[in-house]
């Protein structure tokens, strides 16, 4: 530990003295990309040419439209601008160029229509884009972000023409390295993993906020509709330096939607062959001269009892849930922020036997003792925002409240708790030269109290508070044209583990525009959150045993990247590769190996999770686009036995490889669009349990402890009204009819006690989709904004 701490005061002090530095002068160019609708463009290729034909730096904008390219200045050379948008035609611009200018802001820049092609393949905005953007698939989702850290963002309109997810869990089905985890086989309780780490491994964000605690990150996840939802980014490796505990495995930093960027009114109505209910309705008007304001309500529902497993549960969870939001942005001087976000979330989820959820009858029977039924109750709330101070120098404030309350029956097990989040970050940014400099001060106040042996303390009534200060500074270092540099570290003050610190350091080199590599390593830490990270000891009849104090997790990662951009004439995609070693010690993994019991402990050894990325994206001239991706991982957990061998275990519910795809094309005269999109997840290693007998008892041979490969693949066809501001769409998910082939749960069938209620009850066999095929039909509206 004194290692890190050395290394956290030595990053600091070179982040202070680097305050001072002096270096020869560069000179750095920005602007911003519009179309002639005053709408920003997204990815736009920005390139620096010496005489139109040597090509000296490239960049792309970001989803805002904002872009910057940094260089050396030489006199002897003629420099001019190229921009090129896929649907627009090219802009080129000389540029007049003084050496004594070491900043140059070119103000907006607006690219005129082209005849290329009607479709926009990657665009971050919703509501008032060309019609045949809103009507048209693409498969281009996925963009690897412009930044010395491996990051790629997710968007989410491009996904709405894709497969038409519902939620933040839905939408991030395709991605690379990131997993859904189902928690039960009841009530299908989620989260999401990064790179073969469990969920309670990554850090949830909104609009780069960490307020999700780990009791949200397992009962709030679908909560987040996708209609609020601009884009989101994935950062993979640790992420502590930034934000502190909970993002060791990597961040998913969920950006909600510009206000003054959306249509007045959209609409959204689902319905499926499983009579499911999805919809939502957002009204995004401009309230006086500076204030544009969204507000929206999401709406999902599903009462039906459906078992094509026999086993006697519900295949498909049922819900009542709603989520209403609102947004204010207000426009300042000199593109200062100031903005307000607010969410109310509601869930009624239930599942269980068929007379448990026949006419709502679990509102009386909840905790009963001979109908089983799980019911769980969630109330969660939440504001945050940002205020860009009035300083010379960029300073701002970022906040957020938020509490969860959950209220849940497992048969006759009631669990109970309350959670509260305070977060505030004072951060400040400051370009010296060739060095963008950021540093924080953040503060965190978490509440927690359940009605379990988590909270036992008489002494503060059950009540768990847990003050935590922290800092940290960062150095991001344009060394050369192709070499940067990023250094930071963070210090954590824990009431009960004292400092812990985090420290990571990037690199990225790129030998010419089009190619990249990044080199990414640091340090993660996690502070245990048990019963809110794992309530397989509520469901079910396993019984909980925690062996010692757990103390935080460390892990020391590792992930290299290497990334090309691919120039097709009038076509462009890029293909990516990963690679990334994590190294636990003290790390805290749940052993169910012991029937009936779920151990927990710190490792007295070590475990190491290790794994291959790629990606492959392409859009032709012609109106055909396509996405493939897919990974290998491999994870383990060391332990010493009693003689002091040390035996090796893989990790549960972690694929031992997996694959995505999405292909779509456009017939824009038609106004329609095809897509087709999958997933292929490998053999995972699954928990040992027992089937039982037709005495009751278990059997001598346990259940398969591996999966076989599944997958689920979808289909969507979108129709456009153009007259109408109408589309409809319509899918096929799990097109193959795939099931898991075994009830997700154990000893359901005991011929001794009512379903549910045997000793042998496990809920802990769940991996893959039980529901089969499903059809669904929906369509959107939009009301646009008058032009002003």
């Amino acid at each position: 530990m004194c290692f890190w701490y050395a290394i956290s005061i030595s990053i600091l002090t070179t982040f202070s003295l680097s305050l001072f530095a002096h270096d020869n002068p560069s000179m750095r160019i920005k602007g911003r990309i519009l179309n002639s609708e005053f709408e920003s463009l997204s990815f736009a290729d920005i390139s620096l040419w010496h005489q139109d034909s040597i090509l000296l730096e490239g960049t792309s904008s970001d989803f805002e439209g904002l872009f910057q390219l940094s260089f050396s200045y030489n006199k002897a050379y003629d420099y001019s601008l190229r921009i090129d948008y896929v649907g627009s035609k090219t802009f080129l611009k000389k540029l007049d160029l003084n050496p004594s200018d070491s900043f140059i802001d070119l103000g907006n820049i607006y690219l005129e229509e082209g005849y290329e092609i009607a479709e926009v393949s990657v665009n971050g905005q919703s509501g008032e884009e060309d019609w045949a953007d809103l009507c048209c698939a693409s498969a281009l989702v996925f963009k690897q972000a412009n930044t010395i850290q491996s990051k790629s963002v997710l968007d989410a309109n491009a996904l709405q023409k894709v497969n038409a997810p519902n939620n933040l869990v839905d939408m991030l089905s395709l991605a690379s390295g990131v997993e859904e985890n189902v928690a039960c086989g009841v009530c299908f309780t989620n989260n999401l993993s990064i790179n073969g780490l469990a969920g309670q491994y990554t850090a949830i964000l909104i609009d780069g906020t960490p307020m999700y605690g780990n009791l949200a990150s397992v009962y709030g996840l679908n909560g987040i509709p996708s209609s609020l939802i601009d884009y989101v980014e994935i950062t993979k490796g640790p992420n502590s330096a930034m934000y502190g505990s909970e993002a060791v495995a990597g961040v998913l930093n969920v950006i909600t939607k510009d206000p003054k960027k959306q249509a007045l009114i959209q609409l959204d109505l689902r319905g499926s062959s499983h009579l499911e209910s999805f919809n939502n309705i957002i009204f995004s008007p401009k309230i006086g001269k500076n204030v544009h304001a969204s507000f929206g309500v999401d709406y999902a529902y599903m009462n039906s009892y459906y078992d094509s497993n026999e086993d006697g549960f519900g295949d498909i969870v049922n819900m009542d849930r709603i989520s209403a939001f609102g947004k204010i942005n207000l426009d300042r001087p000199q593109n200062r922020k100031l903005t307000l976000f607010a969410r109310y979330y509601s869930e009624d989820r239930r599942n269980g036997v068929e007379a448990f959820l026949r006419k709502r009858a679990y509102k009386r029977l909840r905790g009963d003792s001979n109908i089983y039924g799980e019911s769980i109750y969630t109330k969660r709330w939440e504001i945050l925002g940002a205020y860009d101070l009035p300083t010379q120098a960029f300073a701002r404030l970022d906040y957020s409240f938020s509490g969860h309350y959950q209220d849940s029956y497992y048969g006759v097990d009631h669990y109970t708790a309350q959670q509260y989040i305070v977060y505030t970050n004072l951060n400040g940014r400051r370009y010296i030269k060739k060095h963008d400099l950021s540093t924080g001060l953040t503060f965190r106040y978490q509440y927690y109290n359940d009605n379990t042996v988590a909270t036992p303390d008489s002494i503060n009534k059950g009540n768990l508070h847990q003050f935590i200060a922290g800092g940290y500074a960062e150095d991001a270092w344009e060394i050369t044209d192709k070499f940067a540099l990023l250094f930071g570290t963070r210090l954590d003050y824990y009431q009960k583990h004292g400092l812990i610190p985090a420290p990571r350091f990037n690199l990225r080199y790129k030998p010419s525009v089009w190619t990249t590599f990044r080199l990414n390593m640091g340090t993660g830490f996690r502070i245990v959150n048990l019963f809110t990270e794992d309530h397989a000891f509520v469901t079910g009849n396993r019984q909980l045993e925690i062996l010692e104090d757990l103390n935080p997790e460390r892990s020391y990662n590792i992930n290299a990247q290497f990334s090309h951009l691919i120039d097709m004439g009038k076509g462009f995609g890029s293909l990516n590769f990963e690679a990334y070693y994590t190294y636990f010690t003290n790390a805290i993994f749940p052993d169910y190996s012991e029937a009936h019991k779920i151990i927990y402990k710190n490792l007295e050894a070590y475990a190491q999770v290790m794994g291959l990325n790629f990606s492959y994206n392409q859009q032709f001239e012609f109106p055909l686009s396509m996405t493939f991706s897919g990974g290998w991982s491999y994870g383990e957990q060391n332990e010493k036995d009693d003689a002091g061998n040390r035996n090796a275990d893989r990790l549960v519910f972690a694929p031992f490889w997996n694959g995505n795809w999405v292909v779509a094309y456009n017939i824009s005269p038609w106004q329609l669009s095809l897509a087709y999109s999958g997933t292929i997840t490998g053999p995972m290693r699954l928990p040992e349990v027992f089937d039982l007998n037709g005495s009751g008892q278990p059997e001598l041979t346990a259940r398969p402890t591996q999966s076989k490969p599944f997958s689920i693949q979808t289909f969507q066809i979108n129709k456009g009204f153009e007259k109408a501001n109408l589309v409809l769409y319509m899918g096929i998910q799990n097109l193959l009819n795939y099931k898991q082939s075994l009830s997700p749960l154990v000893g359901y069938n005991d011929p001794n006690t009512r379903a549910g209620f045997s000793d042998y009850f496990d809920t802990a066999y769940a991996y893959s989709s039980i529901d089969g095929r499903e059809f669904y039909l929906g369509l959107r509206w939009f009301l646009h904004k008058k032009k002003p």
